[in-house]
């Protein structure tokens, strides 16, 4: 016995939002899909036909959407952070930086062969050329490493014209894995560089976290060895810092390729975007801190301080997650595991420390002040004898998977254009143009 399955007819969103305009009566309703409101919805909302229409006013987009992603999900109130579905917490303890930059790319794991092929061409493209090379080393010799890293990457677009064809996806394809391989090394460059050490090649024998060890520190001997604590620090690192869904530095590449720039020049616009203290130097912001602190016996007195207004808590809450960050406990665990290894110094037990009376205070924890990632990384970044300066670089150097990623998503997104938002004009109003100079009369030297 056949039966014939009842089409269902397609379900028609209902939910709205009802605005009433006080200045003319009128009553609008705004359909809600996804817990929004589409603010162009608000420009039928007008006082007379040559009015504009209503806009929405959101400094810094606290509360706007400005894209559908299916590519990183926060829930900053439990704690929760997936790439394509999958728990940071899984792909930290099993998967590789490459897995995880592929499945960022294409929303699904690899499969063995097409893993392989995703790290054989990511292998293969990890030298730049020499003229690169040359254009690092005219920077001085105390350049910041994020100054050299964002003009180094720039400076790539210029070997590749074609990737401005941005709608070839061969061109995508070949344009990802060549940022992708070429991005730790034009970083280990500038590292080399402000160190005044000579450059490092690429050793392709090494996995994708060695290579950058070995370009970092390899000295005279013919293969670089790395701690294997070191690896496996830089590997989890890379992964937890991949992607975290519309941050500054993602929204800055997402506004800039939407000119439909090349992706080298996007992704010079993250860089730039993370090099800025608010963004990508929260952790350079934990040790100067612990400078400032000085020995283990001040840690009370600064806690103190802070909770009475006096100073701030570095490394400790988090913007978007207001519980435990995610990564925090991944990254902590992997500070034990790194400590071990090196041992502790003065600026690790000042650390410990205050970790470990702020966790007991109830000022922080009723607060929910938790230690995010950035208190971790940089006491690992401390530990494996970064300099500060440093720190950022170390966060570009994965994230451009998430921005790639993030790029070609806007790009390939039919309803999105131009980024271009709207202002609230506060200036004068018309004024007829009356100047004060006289520009017969030459001007004198000051």
């Amino acid at each position: 016995m056949s039966t014939t399955a009842t089409p269902q007819a397609p379900q028609v969103n209902t939910d709205a939002l009802e605005i009433r305009d006080t200045r003319t009566g009128k009553t609008y309703s705004i359909p809600i899909t996804d817990g929004t409101i589409r603010t162009s919805d608000l420009r039928q909302v007008k006082v007379d036909a040559d009015d504009f229409g209503l806009m929405g006013y959101d400094p810094a987009f606290m509360n706007t959407a400005s894209c559908r992603s299916a590519i990183t999900f926060i829930d900053g109130d439990k704690g929760i952070l997936r790439y394509r579905g999958y728990p940071i917490e899984q792909l930290a303890e099993k998967a590789s930086f490459l897995e995880v930059a592929y499945l960022l790319r294409n929303g699904e794991l690899p499969t063995q062969p097409e893993y392989d092929r995703w790290v054989h061409d990511i292998t293969y493209h990890t030298y730049v050329h020499e003229n690169i090379k040359r254009f690092l080393e005219g920077f001085r010799y105390d350049a910041h490493p994020m100054s050299m890293t964002v003009a180094g990457v720039a400076a790539l677009s210029s070997f590749y014209p074609e990737a401005k064809d941005i709608f070839d996806k061969h061109q995508r394809d070949i344009s990802i894995i060549r940022l992708l391989a070429k991005v730790p090394t034009i970083a280990a460059f500038a590292y080399r560089h402000v160190k005044g050490l000579p450059f490092i090649y690429p050793d392709n024998d090494l996995s994708y976290a060695e290579n950058f060890l070995s370009m970092i520190a390899r000295m005279s001997e013919p293969q670089y060895e790395s701690n294997p604590v070191f690896t496996k620090a830089i590997e989890i690192l890379f992964i937890l810092h991949a992607d975290h869904e519309q941050n500054c530095s993602t929204n800055a590449v997402r506004a800039v390729g939407s000119s439909h720039v090349d992706p080298f020049s996007a992704v010079a616009a993250g860089i730039a975007a993370l090099y800025g203290p608010l963004h990508g130097g929260a952790n350079e912001q934990v040790l100067r801190m612990i400078g400032e602190i000085g020995d283990i016996k001040n840690v009370p007195a600064f806690v103190e301080s802070v909770k009475q207004g006096k100073g701030r808590l570095m490394g400790f809450g988090h913007r978007v997650y207001k519980s435990y960050d995610p990564r925090a406990k991944i990254v902590k665990k992997l500070a034990d595991e790194v400590f071990a290894s090196v041992g502790m110094d003065k600026d690790l037990e000042i650390a410990m420390e205050l970790e470990r009376i702020a966790l007991s205070d109830d000022y922080f924890v009723s607060r929910k002040l938790y230690p995010n990632v950035d208190f971790y990384t940089g006491l690992i970044y401390r530990a494996m004898k970064f300099p500060t300066d440093y720190f950022t670089v170390l966060f570009a150097i994965p994230r451009v998977a998430g921005w790639l990623s993030q790029w070609e998503e806007m790009l390939l997104d039919k309803e999105q254009k131009i980024a271009r938002p709207r202002q609230v004009y506060t200036g004068y109003d018309e004024r007829p143009y009356k100047s004060t100079l006289d520009y017969s009369k030459k001007v004198e030297k000051l």
